[in-house]
């Protein structure tokens, strides 16, 4: 478990499945699958849960479940992708509860993740994908220190407007870890 401020991060498992389903259905899964609105059943996502369990080797990526600190599951936070060869990591977030929208916790949850990018894993680059439409991503992103490189003109498609999709990385030597980001931001315990 990775204890934050405002949340942990724990294994993902029975806990958060019981909530993906209305998660993948709410504007969270518009906003985490870049405009897409389709209706998700229950059944295909504990299939596609059981595919990766079965498939995903731990080399390859790290799901954490996100709870507030008193145990309510909010979403996901992980690495999509790790390549240990180049020391890079895809980084992946979903938090699927709209009443915590901007009150720190999905901040708290990816300064946890940086830190264990960079610290534990030993990554010396991450990266995340979000489409320009995702202004409060965007926002925590160019706050968190995170730097755009590179943009996909009109590359997906949002309640019917193409928007483009961006890709923002981190070095690890931008990284002054999650103290000092604590501190820069003003985060603090409720």
């Amino acid at each position: 478990m990775l204890e934050g401020l405002l949340v942990d991060l724990v294994p993902y498992g029975k806990r958060f499945m019981e909530n993906a389903h209305r998660w993948a259905n709410n504007d969270s899964g518009f906003w985490a699958g870049m405009g897409r609105r389709e209706f998700v059943t229950q059944a295909q996502i504990e299939a596609e849960y059981r595919e990766w369990r079965e498939s995903n080797r731990p080399e390859t990526g790290v799901a954490f479940g996100v709870q507030t600190k008193d145990g309510k599951p909010l979403g996901y936070f992980g690495i999509n992708f790790l390549s240990y060869h180049s020391r890079v990591a895809n980084l992946g977030a979903n938090i699927g509860e709209p009443d915590y929208w901007g009150g720190g916790y999905g901040t708290d949850a990816l300064l946890l993740l940086l830190d264990y990018a960079f610290d534990t894993l030993d990554m010396r680059r991450v990266w995340l994908i979000t489409m320009t439409l995702n202004e409060r991503v965007l926002r925590q992103m160019e706050k968190i220190g995170f730097l755009l490189e590179a943009r996909q003109r009109k590359a997906t498609i949002a309640d019917g407007v193409p928007y483009d999709v961006v890709v923002y990385g981190l070095l690890r030597e931008e990284w002054p870890g999650r103290v000092a980001m604590i501190d820069r931001l003003g985060l603090r315990a409720r």
